[in-house]
């Protein structure tokens, strides 16, 4: 699964699922990968944490939070710790030595549901957003939160590939982008986000922002049946994407990620399908927005809604969930 592989639209179209885990009695609902892409992590509904060697292509260990319940598993950058939020009890965040699956931290202040979570790509710190209409920013050595900003609706945050810059979605409409040096200023840049063609009553509920590698585009998740590619420096829609079935209001946007390149999209879909779009050579028509459909839709194992994907980022290899686990790599030889 390590060779060297240029991602291209054959290359992708001619992936198969290489390997199934079954190791959940109920849904996937996150993955992560360490910062090698050696391990991949996962929870689920039935409240487990599973750990997977994605070089060797096998199951390492199993955790649970029967107690806590577990939601938006994430490596920290010590593959033997992550973080992850509760389900049940309360609404915090925890901090947990896989190697002796004891807790190293709580992480206290959110008072509603937490629908996002991110690590900074650079240090310890990470963000948390939550249906309280509050982003918060933490730092793993203080379990004190170190700010809060305070939102609209259903807010998710995401942090540029450098860690200097975090964009804020909120109230479904608009995109902040604050400097994490001065956050407490408000935000430098703020862009109304609107697509009348399909929404003329405005945008489903957004569930996730991306920064592509390069920091040149934001991928925007929704609920309904369009996600948009973003410019990350004016935060105008550049594309809009389509071709695949609605995805419901019990998405999360684990479902969509991004490949390592910046140039492929993916989308899981109610119909078990993974779709993959390539932004740079759009399959679209003209007009204020871009229509850019899938360049091909891969059949999966999964026989329910595609419910989360994550492209490895130094292995060719990328992973399915829904009620199983899906290992994917390309049948094509690596060079």
């Amino acid at each position: 699964m390590d060779g060297e592989i240029t991602l291209s639209p054959s290359v992708l179209g001619e992936c198969v699922a290489a390997k199934t885990f079954r190791d959940n009695r109920q849904p996937v609902t996150s993955l992560c990968f360490d910062d090698s892409g050696e391990l991949c992590v996962t929870s689920a509904q039935d409240e487990s944490l599973h750990i997977y060697n994605c070089r060797e292509g096998k199951h390492q260990s199993t955790l649970h939070s029967k107690k806590y319940g577990v939601n938006l598993a994430r490596f920290t950058h010590q593959k033997t710790t992550v973080i992850y939020a509760s389900t049940k009890e309360d609404d915090t965040l925890r901090y947990l030595s896989v190697h002796d699956n004891k807790f190293i931290r709580y992480f206290r202040g959110h008072k509603d549901k937490v629908v996002s979570l991110e690590m900074s790509p650079i240090d310890d710190q990470f963000l948390s957003s939550s249906l309280d209409k509050t982003v918060r920013l933490w730092d793993l050595r203080s379990p004190t939160c170190q700010g809060v900003v305070h939102a609209r609706g259903r807010p998710t945050a995401a942090f540029d590939p450098e860690g200097l810059i975090f964009a804020l979605g909120v109230d479904s409409s608009t995109v902040k982008m604050y400097d994490l040096r001065a956050y407490e200023s408000g935000p430098f840049a703020t862009c109304e986000i609107s697509d009348t063609y399909y929404y003329p009553k405005g945008l489903p509920d957004w569930t996730s922002l991306k920064f592509t590698n390069n920091g040149k585009h934001i991928l925007l998740s929704t609920s309904g049946q369009t996600h948009y590619i973003l410019d990350a420096f004016s935060g105008n829609i550049i594309q809009r994407l389509s071709g695949f079935p609605r995805l419901g209001v019990d998405t999360c946007g684990e479902e969509t990620g991004l490949s390592p390149d910046g140039r492929f999209v993916f989308s899981g879909g109610r119909d078990g399908k993974l779709y993959i779009w390539d932004i740079e050579n759009p399959a679209s028509t003209a007009g204020v927005i871009q229509d850019n459909t899938p360049m091909t839709a891969l059949d999966t194992p999964h026989t329910d809604n595609l419910r989360v994907f994550g492209f490895n980022p130094y292995y060719m290899m990328f992973v399915t969930g829904s009620d199983e686990l899906e290992f994917w790599q390309s049948k094509q030889p690596a060079l």
